[in-house]
């Protein structure tokens, strides 16, 4: 398997992403390819330690900014992105992985790849953590603007990949709203819910609030990407929030401390949930190939967890298993 790897797409680029591409090679002892400039990855590359037999270099003269729009994307034609897609494209690779713009990466996608046929939009699915377990978001960023029908393929594609990355047999679905019962919400969730309760493919549980998806009530959760992008941006803050004020308590007093020694197991279990580096990227879900976007923040351990998450993806079939769903619900 090999694993093509946008060298230049996170904000302090290409260092996490060559460090990370060391450490994946050799933790999943596959295959990493490096898009960039060649000479700056090189000399980088000479200087991280461990086994980098693995890890290879395709040489890209330009990178995209996150401040790039389309006009400037397209006149760096020779940009990390569009030729590690191509890379995937011509078969030299198995998936792609970039911290970079996710508008970019959505143009390039779909320019390079096209979209799983029947498909009428892609969309950004994020894993979240809730009790006892883990939840799919979708979109989280991709349409800020949304019709009925996008979200009713959002359901699809959240379930196939709740049961093909996170192994839930049966699924629940619900519909983001401000209140369970059936009439809340906006014009966009009052059109979409009638729609949902008559999707066969899926366990339509009705309408959810923030309380039911970090509950643990509900496995995928649909919703249009202002939303979901405003939601998971909130959730990230608040979990940074939380663990920095227990660590200036833990730290406040000498009694705290010790207790904090006591606690440390549980701590850093809260601290492991709560890191959005454990995810590392979300997928792009729609898209005719397998790409995933992580942060521009992303630092070495998230690029790691981002081609992990890509090789699940290939070793778990996620594409193969989203064409089969959505060509079922044309049927």
């Amino acid at each position: 398997m090999t694993i093509i790897l946008d060298a230049m797409g996170s904000d302090d680029r290409p260092d996490p992403e060559v460090q990370g591409a060391v450490i994946a090679a050799n933790e999943l002892n596959e295959e990493i390819v490096l898009v960039g400039n060649k000479n700056e990855l090189e000399s980088l590359l000479k200087n991280v330690p461990g086994d980098k037999s693995r890890v290879h270099i395709a040489h890209a003269p330009e990178a995209l900014d996150m401040s790039d729009h389309i006009v400037e994307a397209r006149a760096k034609k020779q940009n990390s992105m569009k030729i590690g897609m191509e890379l995937v494209k011509e078969g030299r690779g198995d998936a792609f992985v970039t911290a970079g713009n996710t508008g970019m990466a959505m143009y390039f996608a779909k320019k390079t790849f096209g979209d799983i046929e029947g498909v009428i939009r892609p969309c950004l699915c994020g894993v979240f953590p809730v009790r006892n377990g883990k939840a799919v978001v979708l979109d989280i960023g991709a349409n800020a603007e949304c019709r009925p029908e996008f979200l009713v393929q959002f359901s699809i594609m959240g379930k196939i990949y709740a049961q093909t990355m996170l192994k839930i047999a049966a699924p629940r679905v619900g519909l983001l709203s401000n209140g369970e019962e059936e009439g809340k919400g906006n014009n966009l969730v009052r059109e979409t819910f009638p729609l949902l309760e008559n999707v066969e493919q899926i366990n339509f549980v009705g309408n959810v609030e923030g309380k039911e998806l970090f509950g643990g009530d509900v496995d995928v959760v649909v919703t249009d990407g202002f939303t979901g992008n405003v939601v998971l941006k909130s959730t990230e803050a608040v979990a940074k929030l939380i663990v920095d004020i227990l660590k200036e308590e833990l730290m406040s007093s000498f009694r705290t401390k010790m207790g904090g020694l006591l606690a440390k197991p549980a701590f850093g279990k809260l601290r492991s949930m709560l890191d959005p580096s454990e995810v590392g990227a979300a997928p792009l879900l729609g898209i005719d190939a397998l790409v995933f976007v992580g942060h521009g923040r992303s630092d070495t351990k998230a690029i790691v967890s981002a081609i992990r998450e890509a090789k699940q993806a290939v070793d778990n079939h996620l594409l193969e298993e989203l064409r089969i769903a959505i060509t079922e619900s044309l049927s």
